[in-house]
């Protein structure tokens, strides 16, 4: 049967053509009055009748927005060469990644064990030893915190992915500076997972000495870095990874695929969000019981002076003083040290977090480059704890070129799922860890089969689900990216972490020598996006991406 069913020939017999279309209450009428002559059936035949029914809708719905199955990752060579890496950074994000390439504390895994003990239908303990190996060591940590130091160091040396009086191999170097890590020659390169502040600084000072750089979003911190970090990795040969493991994510190149086929029309219209409410997806992360100002190298938290002074001067310059914390920086602050996302001085924000994520989604999705222009408004309206970034963001960004909007919306104080939207005029898709189609009713492509009643507007004619994840999770954030489909992905039927495969990419590109799928040219239009939408907001008017001048103003 053709994929193309729209324009397929009308090859009923003359005498059928001229036929009036029965309307779906006489369609059912009909059935019923048949099923009814029957003996026995009654409503359980039309039940079966409707079932049928359902899954010729379906066989429909899947030919109409069929997708050429292909292999969407790099061929792996497991018998490549060994990469040295080094990890910057070991708190939340840094463990998960190493995690996700196959090396955490042993007390990890113990607790792992000890889930699976107690709930069987749980299998991530089983995932985790049974995850494909990338073939890389660790041969150097850095952590300013030195709890976290030692947690990098024995993740790195338990190469057999065991509990606790597990066979390690060799624990990697602590280094007390990340400049002292870039300089080791036994290290290939590098995974920065540091608060945002830091992560331009040190991906320059990493692409200099000639490191392969796997980052954690976003990008940069301010504006004026983020020209700086993009001629830095263009002038280097280094392969340069930015952390958006969406780019993995089956769903949105079955996504983009439909769009370009035009199956859901010219799209004017994204609506995209973030719901979460618990004080740890609201940023309040628990404070360690170790730390304090002896195990804490709070001078190199604040970062490099210059930057400090680059960004105080912006902030007086521009009259928003009000957004400097209201704590000096160089006083010690254990609230800040672990939950620093919650104050510009080191900080991008729900732009820069969150907003980032769905930004990235949408644009594998259109290519949608830079916004013309960002509007932004919001505010600190519950978490009432000293933050000075809000909890509550609404930034709307114009892309006249493609006559498209995209609107994104935050809450850290409800937790209602909201998918992402997609609004074309002939349907509406909507993307969370399924991807579900609803014909409009005023769509002009498929006039012919609402009229036929082989459409029903305004339900759900169409979903993809590529796996159902039935682990137990263990936080609304979690849950929170799952229902985002940004835990795991499907490869050929197999579950993945989806910053496995990310990661995975990355090691692969530096071993045969390409790019990936979020260089420097995705993350320099994330970075710019998410600053127009901050500035927006600090600044209280619309920012305007010049594209003769390549500047926000």
């Amino acid at each position: 049967m053709s994929d193309d069913i729209n324009n397929r020939k009308d090859t009923a017999p003359d005498n059928e053509k001229n036929r009036p279309v029965k309307k779906h209450s006489e369609s059912r009428r009909d059935a019923l009055k048949t099923l009814a002559t029957l003996p026995v059936l009654g409503a359980m035949g039309y039940g079966v009748y409707k079932k049928k029914k359902n899954e010729e809708n379906h066989r429909i719905a899947s030919q109409l927005f069929h997708f050429d199955e292909k292999q969407t990752i790099l061929p792996v060579q497991p018998e490549g060469e060994q990469i040295r890496l080094g990890i910057i950074g070991f708190g939340i994000r840094g463990s998960q990644l190493l995690q996700a390439i196959g090396f955490a504390t042993p007390t990890y895994v113990e607790d792992l064990k000890e889930t699976s003990r107690k709930n069987p239908s749980n299998t991530r303990y089983q995932d985790f030893l049974d995850q494909d190996s990338v073939n890389v060591v660790i041969n150097g940590v850095c952590d300013i915190f030195e709890t976290y130091a030692k947690n990098a160091s024995a993740a790195g040396a338990n190469i057999n992915r065991e509990g606790l009086n597990g066979k390690y191999g060799k624990a990697p170097k602590i280094y007390k500076h990340y400049k002292e890590l870039l300089a080791a020659p036994d290290i290939d390169a590098v995974i920065i997972a540091t608060p945002d502040h830091w992560h331009g600084t040190m991906i320059m000072d990493a692409a200099k000495a000639g490191k392969h750089i796997y980052a954690e979003k976003p990008l940069t911190w301010t504006v004026p870095e983020t020209y700086l970090v993009k001629e830095a990795i263009e002038n280097s040969n280094i392969v340069f990874q930015l952390g958006h493991q969406g780019r993995q994510i089956e769903i949105y190149k079955r996504a983009r695929d439909i769009i370009e086929k035009g199956q859901i029309g010219k799209v004017s219209l994204i609506e995209t969000s973030t719901n979460r409410n618990d004080p740890n997806g609201a940023w309040v992360y628990p404070i360690h019981e170790d730390a304090n100002p002896s195990t804490i190298d709070w001078a190199q938290f604040e970062g490099p002076e210059e930057r400090v002074k680059e960004y105080m001067d912006y902030m007086n310059d521009h009259g928003l003083e009000k957004y400097i914390g209201p704590e000096s920086r160089d006083k010690f602050s254990l609230e800040r040290f672990f939950r620093w996302r919650c104050w510009w001085d080191y900080s991008t924000g729900l732009s820069g977090d969150l907003l980032t994520h769905e930004y990235d989604a949408m644009n594998q999705i259109f290519d949608l480059g830079i916004p013309t222009s960002a509007t932004s408004s919001g505010g600190v309206y519950f978490f009432k704890d000293g933050r000075t970034v809000p909890d509550v963001l609404q930034t709307t960004f114009e892309f006249a070129d493609k006559d498209l909007t995209m609107l994104y919306t935050a809450t850290q104080a409800n937790q209602y799922n909201r998918s992402r939207k997609i609004m074309g005029h002939d349907a509406t898709m909507e993307l969370g860890s399924a991807l579900t189609i609803t014909i409009d009713g005023a769509s002009t492509q498929y006039k012919d089969k609402i009229d036929s009643g082989i459409i029903k507007p305004g339900e759900p004619f169409y979903r993809y689900i590529p796996g159902r994840s039935v682990d137990a999770l263990t936080s609304a954030t979690e849950m929170y990216f799952a229902e985002r489909g940004l835990l795991f992905s499907y490869v050929k039927g197999k579950r993945y972490n989806t910053t496995f495969l990310h990661i995975r990419e990355w090691l692969e590109c530096i071993r045969q020598g390409v790019q990936p799928s979020c260089g420097i040219k995705e993350s320099f239009e994330e970075a710019i996006t998410a600053h127009m939408g901050t500035r927006a907001y600090l600044e209280g008017k619309t920012k305007y991406w010049d594209k003769e001048k390549k500047e926000i103003v």
